[in-house]
């Protein structure tokens, strides 16, 4: 496992990233076998985080999944700018990709993925059927970086807990194939990532939205480097959260940190603000989208 975390953020007129990398052992393996399994499924589904959209696509999927019928969902669109998912339909679209919005909790989007999956298979189970061949239950896999929301997105397509669910990575452990209707199986996959993120812009929003552990990170750190893109890019929304009257220029993250802190009564001994506790609820509501709905990446980036 590589983990790299350099230098303390500052605060000034525009955003600065800390370089973080992390590609543990068993991802390998987990690579490796999902490229196995590959040759029994007729569909893939590819969940991205909305907020993320392009942080979140594994550069390796698309070797991955070769030739097979794909669709791309945004997951966690409630979490995300609703302008901003537009523009990254029309993104997707425009590279000829079905791309669909949805929230795993809520439920959004789920039935327009399962019609997709079976619009993708109708030439093919069409054909079988002209041959007089019985046709055989749609098989899709799910793909994605860990902490998306694979499980919780099977979960609620089938409408009982039958996939293992965490707000956190790593959680899926063994290969699960699960039975959604009469037509169609779904086997979960483990959450993957890729060896090395050559913009260092990628880990810190696989680190802001959790798909990295925690454990592995400087909490403190990371939260100063996430203020440090909201101050920027986010003002008002911070602003709004915890009731600032402003974020001067020249605050640096560990001084608006303590700011929030303070107005959250976030004190110990002393007077002092628990800098560990205020790092971790920033994270924890960042997360929650209870901040705003925030998305870190637009089209027009790329």
């Amino acid at each position: 496992m590589g983990f790299k975390c350099g230098m303390r953020p500052h605060l000034y007129r525009s955003v600065v990233y800390v370089n973080i990398q992390w590609y543990p052992g068993h991802m390998v393996k987990a690579k490796r076998k999902i490229a196995e399994d590959m040759k029994l499924v007729d569909v893939v589904i590819e969940l991205l985080d909305a907020r993320i959209p392009m942080s979140s696509r594994n550069p390796e999927v698309d070797e991955i999944v070769g030739d097979k019928k794909r669709i791309i969902v945004l997951n966690k669109s409630d979490l995300a700018d609703p302008a901003v998912n537009q523009k990254w339909v029309s993104y997707f679209k425009s590279e000829n990709t079905k791309i669909i919005l949805a929230n795993s909790v809520s439920g959004t989007g789920l039935k327009e993925v399962l019609a997709a999956s079976k619009l993708l298979m109708k030439e093919k189970l069409d054909r079988l059927r002209s041959k007089g061949l019985l046709v055989k239950t749609t098989r899709a896999l799910i793909i994605g970086i860990p902490n998306v929301g694979k499980s919780t997105f099977i979960n609620k397509l089938v409408g009982k807990s039958v996939a293992q669910t965490g707000d956190r990575p790593g959680v899926t452990k063994a290969k699960q194939w699960i039975k959604v209707g009469p037509e169609l199986e779904l086997l979960d996959t483990p959450g993957i990532l890729w060896p090395k993120f050559e913009d260092e812009r990628v880990g810190m929003c696989l680190a802001f939205t959790g798909a990295i552990k925690d454990e592995i990170l400087d909490v403190n750190e990371l939260a100063e480097s996430l203020l440090n893109v909201l101050a920027v890019k986010f003002p008002e929304k911070l602003k709004s959260r915890y009731k600032l009257e402003e974020i001067p220029e020249d605050i640096t993250p560990i001084k608006l940190l303590e700011t929030i802190g303070r107005k959250r009564g976030c004190i110990i001994a002393g007077g002092e603000v628990d800098i560990q506790r205020t790092s971790v609820m920033l994270l924890d509501e960042f997360r929650g989208g209870k901040i705003g709905a925030i998305s870190l990446e637009s089209p027009e980036e790329f």
